[in-house]
């Protein structure tokens, strides 16, 4: 079972992760959305589209842009489409 974690806090966790690029995409049934909070940053990849950041907020502690997901990838990134990858001090175990 992969799970991301911060702050003492399970942000997802599931049997059913992509790996991408050496990033665990969490489908979206998986995260507890509750403490993400869409981001205005975007960033673009060649291959795989744009994509769209979260904030993940908890205790009131804010960790800016450290979730990320793709809402409409391009064809050869379509298995990750609304996964949610997390980086920035996010522990992610597989």
């Amino acid at each position: 079972m992969a799970v991301a974690k911060w702050n003492g806090v399970i942000l997802a966790e599931s049997d059913a992760v992509k790996m991408v690029e050496g990033n665990l995409y969490f489908p979206p049934d998986s995260v507890n959305r509750e403490y993400l909070h869409e981001s205005d940053t975007r960033s673009t990849c060649p291959w795989k589209g744009l994509a769209y950041y979260y904030d993940i907020v908890v205790g009131g502690e804010v960790n800016k842009d450290a979730a990320w997901h793709y809402p409409d990838p391009k064809q050869a990134a379509e298995e990750i489409a609304k996964h949610v990858a997390f980086w920035k001090g996010v522990e992610v175990t597989p």
